[in-house]
């Protein structure tokens, strides 16, 4: 959800400058997004934070506050350079941004996430396939040349590099043999040939998925994670949540996107979903999260049982 605290006046002074008039702070938040549980410091580590304000006219917009620089930065890049691609109403747009402050003032895209109740599993197909249609313009955008490419090509071996340190973190949470299998999984990200890369949302999954029942549109938000990495870093979220229980929802992204993924592209999925399920194994007890937690085991066991998809 938005923060319940009022941003700082000289944010929302700032605010107000740049649409031309005064807005005020309201609790009719269009898309609420999920905040750090309390006293876990979360918020101030990884979790934007974001208020929706209002114009006289009733027009709503987003104020968002990154969590740190790197966040700003490659959500301001996404905002200006890529996700203009997507088209109107399919993803927030740049109205200003402000580095001192590390605040974005965005439109407010219409619709609500994946993962509220009142969308139904059939708008969630709908969502998933013109979700996936949205990537493959996301994924074409973006200038991927000089030192965006070279980032690119290094993020299968950055994530090897981290494999040892989670697991070394996770070391009371996983058996010796997982740790065996992740090891040599993970490994062999060093080897692959070279995979397809793209401008990647970074973070897609439902909570950032919208679906609009008026207009039968979907649309992406929270960009904070966007950058230049192969496209199948762009499908291990899902893979290891929503997609378990609903390879519908699978088949309509990949619909959508316009193709599936090669079999180089699945060895490196299963790769990095062995890490992010490690990760989950190790944040969600740290932070009292038995939601995280047990999608970290349930990917973990999916994998070592030959069952992820």
């Amino acid at each position: 959800m938005t923060d319940s605290t009022t941003p700082a006046p000289a944010l929302l002074a700032w605010a107000g400058k740049e649409l031309g008039v005064r807005v005020s702070v309201t609790t009719d938040t269009p898309h609420p997004r999920r905040t750090a549980r309390a006293n876990s410091g979360e918020n101030s580590r990884g979790n934007p934070r974001v208020w929706v304000l209002r114009r006289p006219d009733g027009a709503l917009f987003h104020l968002k506050v990154s969590p740190q620089p790197l966040a700003y930065e490659r959500e301001t890049l996404a905002l200006r350079h890529a996700v203009p691609a997507l088209g109107a109403g399919r993803a927030p747009q740049l109205r200003a941004s402000n580095a001192a402050h590390l605040a974005l003032l965005l439109t407010t895209v219409q619709g609500r996430p994946l993962r509220h109740p009142a969308v139904s599993p059939a708008e969630e197909v709908q969502a998933h396939r013109q979700g996936g249609a949205l990537l493959a313009r996301l994924h074409e955008a973006g200038d991927l040349s000089g030192p965006r490419r070279t980032e690119a090509e290094r993020a299968l071996w950055t994530a090897a590099d981290g494999a040892a340190p989670l697991l070394r973190r996770a070391a009371d949470r996983i058996t010796a043999a997982e740790h065996g299998y992740v090891r040599d999984l993970t490994e062999r990200l060093r080897v692959l040939p070279p995979l397809p890369l793209a401008f990647i949302h970074g973070a897609a999954r439902p909570r950032n998925l919208l679906w609009s029942r008026s207009t039968e549109q979907a649309g992406w938000i929270g960009f904070e994670r966007a950058r230049f990495a192969p496209v199948v870093q762009d499908f291990v979220r899902m893979s290891c949540g929503i997609w378990a229980d609903r390879p519908d929802l699978r088949a309509a992204c990949f619909q959508g996107y316009g193709r599936g993924l090669v079999p180089e592209e699945r060895h490196a999925l299963k790769a990095l979903a062995a890490l992010d399920a490690v990760r989950c194994l190790v944040r969600g007890p740290a932070l009292a999260d038995h939601e995280v937690t047990a999608r970290g085991r349930r990917t973990l066991n999916r994998l070592t049982a030959g069952v992820f998809v």
